[in-house]
């Protein structure tokens, strides 16, 4: 079957491209998202937090104008890139490890999905698609602020 043709929809929820790599979407759409985060960060944590708001909402409804998007397909990655900036918040400035620790923590949590993230990843609407990165996202922050308490990050 072919794919869809390429549309403005599509081509955000697939996370600008990344979403379309041919192995590993979901961690292409990490890294770009990583990247973008980075990049807020270093502009200040508002900026972050601005951005992180942005991609969840224009990914809702990006993701609610695709009819397949029911199926969750692996090539929409916009859920990873919002997701993977949660965790960027709990950084007090940009460093290198925080970075890889917070991508690494993300993709533990996106990965194994305990608990509310595998609840989250059972609905199959766009709420459930952005919801279970989000909550993943959220589980890898909080465990970057327990470790400020034994090490600054």
């Amino acid at each position: 079957m072919a794919q869809p043709a390429m549309n403005p929809w599509r081509f955000i929820a697939s996370g600008f491209g990344s979403g379309l790599a041919p192995k590993a979407p979901g961690t292409f759409g990490s890294l770009a998202g990583l990247v973008i985060g980075c990049l807020l960060l270093l502009a200040g944590h508002i900026a972050l937090l601005a951005g992180i708001v942005v991609s969840c909402a224009i990914g809702l409804y990006a993701i609610g104008r695709l009819p397949e998007a029911n199926e969750d397909p692996g090539w929409i990655v916009i859920d990873e890139i919002a997701g993977q900036m949660i965790p960027l918040l709990a950084l007090y400035e940009f460093s290198i490890w925080g970075a890889l620790l917070s991508f690494a923590l993300f993709r533990l949590f996106d990965i194994w999905k305990p608990g509310p993230v595998a609840w989250a990843d059972r609905r199959k609407d766009e709420w459930g698609i952005m919801g279970d990165d989000i909550i993943a996202g959220l589980m890898a922050w909080l465990v970057m602020l327990l470790l400020h308490l034994v090490s600054p990050l």
